[in-house]
């Protein structure tokens, strides 16, 4: 009984934070380009080194949008994706993001994570300002879900500028 009075207020809460999304939002946002840096195994210490991040965000598909990114570390790890998203508006200022993706990863002189087949998982926090730019916050998470013999894992701290696709790249007149 209580299990489902816990997932009755989760669905409910998800619902709430979805219509909130719509209302707020009004505008469909554009694609970004998003920078990040941060730092590579933050909490556990044993391999830290910076994160750099370099994304491209597409417009949304239905309720998610598409995400490319390369991630590279001052040791010499190199991690290549792909993924969804998800922008959740509170307000118009405040956009929180979860965002899943897989990709190809390679240590190089840096954390070995047990498997070139990684997954991360993250969830970002971000102030929009008036002309669509996001300036935000970000904890992930990058594991191989189990599939090599040694999941170590990582979790990944990161300050993420996002700007809109066209200010980058005009469009041709």
């Amino acid at each position: 009984m209580l299990q489902r009075a816990w997932r009755l207020l989760a669905a409910t809460g998800l619902a709430s934070a979805l219509l909130l999304s719509a209302v707020a939002a009004k505008a469909e946002d554009p694609a970004f380009v998003t920078l990040g840096i941060g730092g590579f195994d933050a909490t556990q210490r044993d391999d830290q080194a910076v994160d750099f991040r370099l994304e491209y965000r597409h417009k949304k598909v239905w309720l998610f949008k598409p995400w490319v990114g390369l991630e590279a570390t001052s040791d010499g790890a190199v991690y290549g994706l792909a993924g969804i998203l998800v922008d959740l508006f509170f307000g118009r200022r405040i956009v929180v993001t979860p965002s899943f993706g897989a990709g190809l990863y390679h240590d190089g002189g840096g954390k070995d994570l047990g498997g070139t087949v990684e997954f991360r998982s993250q969830i970002e926090v971000a102030y929009r300002f008036n002309d669509r730019s996001r300036l935000g916050i970000a904890l992930g998470h990058i594991s191989n879900a189990d599939l090599g013999e040694d999941n170590p894992g990582t979790e990944i701290i990161n300050l993420y500028y996002s700007i809109p696709f066209e200010k980058v790249f005009p469009p041709e007149p």
